[in-house]
């Protein structure tokens, strides 16, 4: 018998933008023993997806072509693997694919169970699927490389998050200031209000002189920076730090690694921390409760349907989003 097909789009080689994926038919994943497969409503974009194919994680990812991208998802499990104890067909729920495997922009998906969880009524689809990449980040960067517990415990830190109208930064604000923390932010003249509305304490334009010199306008020094922007020099950042402040790095280059390498040789109190995001199951279950309960947002920049799949490419490679992209099945 012939397998089932499905509509997806995919890439067959480096570099093409948006002209380069291709829409096609191919056969519905099977699960393995322990994978749940996923009628998906919903996948969002993040920047990873476009500099993968670009060409710029060579050799790590993409493993092979062709390669259907997005690891963000949101839909309903159809059926599961024989191991499978915690999911049933009809469950809605939300799960982050691995890069190397991909496969999110698609009619269905295969994830591992212990990356999925339940979505329950009160989160949408698109509203899940934002969440995995750029929550998880944002949740990581707080809570292990800064420090900050969200339950509002400990000292106050001072917190400073650039780019923060972008899709973690905008996470990062809401985050942070679940905990015990007073945030300034760097945006778009265009998104200041939109960021102080999520919380921000400061939120300064980053092309004002005090904006690209990162200067809080109360004059704190920021215990950590969750460094969600490129092209800033550690210069830049060094003399707003506290005597043991960390800038943390979402999308490390060269330089940072450079400046990190140095900062440990020289024992240096102010370090830069490159930050590899490592996703784990239960705290993408806790980020879908905050926004069950009302205390985190996804907020949606666009929404596209999988057949305009390349408009939603293009915006994410232009770089200017207001929070997540999403495309809808």
């Amino acid at each position: 018998m012939a397998a089932k097909l499905m509509q997806a789009i995919w890439y067959e080689a480096y570099g093409g933008g948006p002209s380069g994926l291709k829409h096609v038919e191919v056969p519905v994943p099977v699960p393995k023993n322990d994978e749940v497969r996923l009628k998906v409503e919903a996948a969002s974009l993040n920047p990873v997806d476009w500099k993968m194919q670009k060409g710029m994680l060579r050799p790590f990812f993409p493993w092979k072509f062709p390669y259907i991208p997005a690891t963000d998802v949101a839909g309903e499990v159809v059926a599961v693997g024989s191991r499978v104890k915690n999911f049933k067909p009809g469950d809605k729920v939300v799960t982050v694919l691995g890069h190397a495997s991909g496969g999110g922009l698609a009619e269905f998906v295969v994830s591992k169970e212990k990356m999925t969880v339940i979505r329950p009524p009160e989160v949408s689809a698109a509203e899940g699927a934002g969440l995995p990449v750029a929550g998880l980040t944002a949740h990581q960067a707080l809570t292990q490389s800064a420090g900050v517990n969200l339950e509002g415990s400990g000292p106050q830190k001072n917190i400073l998050i650039t780019a923060a109208s972008g899709g973690v930064g905008l996470y990062a604000v809401q985050l942070a200031k679940l905990g015990n923390t007073h945030v300034t932010a760097t945006c778009g003249a265009r998104n200041i209000e939109l960021v102080k509305s999520l919380g921000a304490d400061e939120v300064l334009d980053y092309k004002t002189p005090d904006g690209a010199a990162l200067r809080s306008p109360s004059g704190k020094k920021y215990d950590a920076v969750i460094h969600c922007a490129t092209g800033i020099s550690w210069s830049t950042f060094e003399p707003n730090l506290s005597a043991t402040g960390k800038v943390i790095d979402i999308t490390p280059g060269p330089g940072a690694m450079l400046t990190f390498a140095v900062k440990k040789l020289t024992f240096s109190k102010k370090q830069l921390v490159p930050l590899l995001m490592i996703p784990k199951g239960e705290n993408l279950a806790y980020l879908v409760n905050l926004v069950k309960e009302g205390k985190l947002k996804t907020i949606i920049d666009s929404k596209h349907p999988l057949s305009k799949a390349e408009d939603a490419w293009a915006k994410s490679i232009d770089g200017h989003a207001t929070g997540k992209i999403i495309v809808e099945l």
